[in-house]
């Protein structure tokens, strides 16, 4: 050891002491927003570093329905933007079947509401965005304001609305009746995940699948929609984005979808990028209705 590597770390230190090393964003896992039976239902909060007053953004994980995590949350990037953002859990269709995914959605949309003052976050204008099963979920639950069977009572909070203030739909299904005759595998076939969310086939369980499409519900005062689908996606057929945006624009609402060229279902490019800054456009407009 040379004499003046003692020294060196002295000013090290003293450097580390005297600058700020900057925090990272807080997290805080696992609050439980509602229970079931022995089923708890969990979410995670991430702030940004001035966490007081900040946009919520509520972020719905994919999986077919029957796997996924809240963990995989996509947007916590929009934290460094300014937001908070809400990763929630719902019962999986082998837990539970359709409507208890979307009760389960609403639900943690009143307890976040409900608790709004605790967390810091501000609820006037909640944007709800998911991927695959959770763009259908965010759909969903954007469009089905006040349809009471869709509603639920799940954990509480029932004086607080589930509205949102708008939607980010990447890949998700919009309607099972259309996907029964497009993807029957996907929706009709024992053991799919269309199947396996309604307890039957879209084809036979014709009533629920409506009820389950958001196209179903789409209505003049719907929130506003920004759609991400791949134009070589396999897994939700294109023509499912198509159907809301062919929905909302009979309504005269606003929508835009956004077609990656080549892109199959998910990837890092629906989250990046010149789509990254769509999300942060799209998102600067709702906050500055």
């Amino acid at each position: 050891m040379t004499p003046t590597t003692p020294r060196l770390a002295i000013i090290i230190g003293l450097i580390l002491h005297i600058v700020p090393i900057a925090k990272s964003n807080e997290i805080i896992k696992d609050i439980e927003f509602a229970k079931i039976g022995n089923h708890s239902l969990k979410l995670d909060l991430h702030f940004p570093k001035n966490k007081k007053g900040a946009p919520l953004v509520v972020w719905i994980h994919g999986g077919g329905w029957y796997k996924g995590s809240k963990n995989d949350c996509k947007v916590d990037w929009l934290t460094k933007h300014g937001y908070s953002v809400a990763s929630i859990s719902y019962r999986l269709s082998q837990v539970a079947k359709f409507p208890a995914q979307i009760h389960d959605c609403k639900g943690a949309i009143r307890w976040l509401r409900a608790n709004e003052k605790k967390y810091g976050y501000n609820c006037d204008r909640i944007i709800v965005a998911g991927a695959s099963a959770g763009g259908y979920l965010a759909t969903l639950l954007g469009t089905s304001h006040e349809v009471e069977a869709l509603e639920g009572n799940v954990g509480g909070n029932l004086h607080h609305k589930s509205s949102v203030s708008a939607i980010i739909d990447f890949y998700g299904p919009t309607d099972f009746i259309l996907r029964s005759r497009t993807q029957p595998h996907r929706a009709n076939k024992v053991g799919s995940v269309v199947y396996n969310l309604l307890g039957g086939g879209a084809d036979k369980k014709v009533k629920l699948a409506k009820l389950a499409s958001p196209v179903t519900h789409v209505t003049k005062d719907d929130p506003p929609i920004l759609i991400f689908h791949g134009d070589k996606d396999q897994t939700v057929l294109i023509d499912q984005s198509e159907a809301i945006r062919n929905a909302y624009s009979k309504n005269d609402l606003s929508v835009e979808m956004n077609i990656l060229k080549g892109k199959k279902h998910g990837g890092v490019a629906f989250y990046s990028g010149k789509n990254k800054e769509k999300v942060l456009q799209f998102l600067k407009g709702i906050i500055e209705l």
